[in-house]
């Protein structure tokens, strides 16, 4: 929920700060910067910490950083806050992927995507928080956001108090780190998290642009983050019967032909929503096949879910500059672009790891 504001505030942080569009998504930037620094952090830690006290300052972060965007006086400090709520989101986004794969053996590939569902009925409720209250009212939704991610805090009862026990790695895992494999899983993800993030950043704005109003673009937004939920309930049983391979590919190319639609003023959208489909299952669904080419790395889904932050980090500001040089209309031309690397990317690593998955 906490990420998928900040698109839909964006009129409303430019009217109170005065900002260029590149300038208003240092936002979702920060957000996401805090995000790497939360993954790399917690990941380091939590060989000392319990799961519970990692989860627990995890929300406390989240809503400290909620609280302050909504009630920052100035930019800076908004996003100071933004960094600060990312970075218990990063905790969030490391421990509970952490936790699902290790808990479930084979069922993992599954249940990552019910977990990765359940992040995107937050990713639901953002949007159409804002469409209720107007981006003038986003402080209200950040405060709202803050106010759940402090409840959390008392809810975490469930979850077990051992510290996660100190990985040994072999002296290879070093190695296989700086390998190819693992470089081409950063891309991916990087280019994955830049599509999904610019999506959901600049979909309202490009509505806008091309003739829709303001409540109905953010609830577009809320529309593509619904089916972003929807399509990683319906990967589940599909996960059962295809290699993660496979479906990567599927979902890579249906982004881009998404995208392609999205040029289409009317068509836009239903693109968009069908961009939120196929996207769905990418991000849980390669961390399985990450851990078969790569078992003997066992640090490696944390370096990857930091690096897929990257792509949330630059794709804002990065479009931003884009769309100054090109204009708003532009914004699906040069998602297609990342998106059609994105599946470069992944047909690239099914012909490394081919014959070394199994």
């Amino acid at each position: 929920m906490l990420q998928a504001l900040y698109g839909p505030a964006v009129p409303g942080l430019r009217e109170e700060y005065g900002l260029s569009p590149s300038s208003a998504g240092l936002g979702l930037s920060l957000h996401f910067t805090g995000g790497v620094a939360g993954v790399l952090a917690f990941n380091a830690i939590h060989s000392r910490i319990s799961n519970k006290a990692l989860l627990g300052a995890s929300y406390a972060l989240m809503a400290a950083g909620g609280t302050g965007f909504a009630f920052a006086p100035n930019w800076p400090l908004a996003l100071g806050a933004a960094f600060l709520g990312g970075f218990g989101f990063g905790g969030i986004d490391y421990g509970l992927n952490q936790l699902f794969a290790v808990g479930f053996g084979n069922r993992s590939t599954a249940m990552l995507n019910i977990l990765h569902a359940h992040f995107g009925i937050g990713a639901v409720l953002g949007p159409a928080l804002i469409a209720w209250t107007g981006p003038d009212g986003y402080a209200y939704a950040f405060g709202a956001c803050a106010v759940l991610a402090g409840a959390l805090i008392l809810c975490t009862g469930g979850v077990g108090s051992e510290a996660q026990s100190p990985s040994v790695e072999k002296p290879a895992a070093a190695g296989s780190l700086l390998s190819r494999v693992l470089i081409g899983f950063l891309v991916l993800y990087i280019l994955n998290v830049a599509v999904e993030a610019g999506v959901g950043g600049w979909e309202p704005t490009h509505l806008e642009t091309v003739g829709y109003s303001a409540g109905v673009a953010a609830s577009a937004t809320s529309v593509y983050w619904l089916m972003m939920t929807v399509g990683r309930f319906l990967v589940v049983p599909i996960t059962l019967r295809y290699s993660p391979e496979r479906i990567l590919t599927v979902c890579a190319a249906g982004v881009t032909a998404c995208l392609l639609l999205a040029l289409i003023p009317g068509a836009a959208p239903w693109a968009y929503a069908g961009v939120g489909l196929f996207i769905a299952p990418v991000f849980p669904t390669g961390l399985p096949w990450l851990n078969r080419a790569l078992p003997q790395a066992k640090r490696a889904g944390a370096w990857v879910i930091a690096a897929s932050m990257i792509g949330g980090v630059a794709a804002p500001p990065l479009l931003g500059l884009g769309i100054e040089t090109s204009g708003i209309r532009a914004v699906p031309w040069l998602l297609t672009v990342l998106s059609g690397a994105s599946l470069v990317a992944t047909v690239w690593l099914i012909r490394l790891t081919r014959g070394r998955a199994d």
